[in-house]
């Protein structure tokens, strides 16, 4: 898994995932089957949020969910498309995710599986705009939330990513942490 991605501070001190390379392109829609594939390369996996340690698990359910929820058919335009890209930073997003809030489970078909609620963070990535030349010209900026469950088994599983937004704010790349 060969991806181009980092971690920046802006001007306001705000955490950001910037996700270097386009990887779900096209000029209508966003095949959400590749998305799902693209996915289960996490599966299995974990990563903790640093500002709070908490471990986010990557369940067989995420790749299912993130393509084809009620959210992501609703889904237009460059929305879409971040939804899409973002799958490429789901450890970074997780890593910088913030502002947990916690909601009680409301539907009897997640008695199990989010037994214990559900809790949402915020999170951030940047896109690249490309030029006509191809060089990257400038980033859009799209704040997301995570949606966590708390399954039967006590750990937290990454269930979808919704309630994608680009931003207006000016994207300044200050300090990499990644090193």
């Amino acid at each position: 898994m060969d991806r181009n991605i980092r971690i920046i501070v802006d001007v306001d001190g705000t955490h950001i995932v910037l996700i270097n390379d386009i990887v779900f392109k096209g000029k209508r829609k966003v095949n959400w089957k590749d998305v799902e594939e693209y996915l289960k390369q996490y599966v299995g996996e974990f990563y903790a949020i640093a500002a709070t340690g908490e471990i986010i698990y990557i369940g067989t359910d995420l790749p299912d969910e993130y393509a084809h929820s009620n959210y992501t058919r609703i889904l237009k335009g460059a929305n879409a498309k971040a939804k899409a890209n973002a799958a490429q930073g789901l450890p970074e997003l997780i890593k910088i995710a913030t502002g947990k809030n916690f909601e009680n489970n409301r539907k009897a078909k997640h008695s199990s599986n989010a037994r214990y609620g559900w809790y949402r963070y915020e999170s951030r990535f940047a896109l690249p705009i490309y030029g006509e030349s191809g060089e990257i010209e400038r980033y859009n900026v799209f704040c997301a939330a995570m949606l966590i469950r708390h399954n039967r088994d006590g750990k937290l599983y990454l269930y979808d990513i919704m309630n994608v937004k680009k931003e207006t704010r000016k994207l300044f790349q200050s300090e990499d942490l990644t090193q």
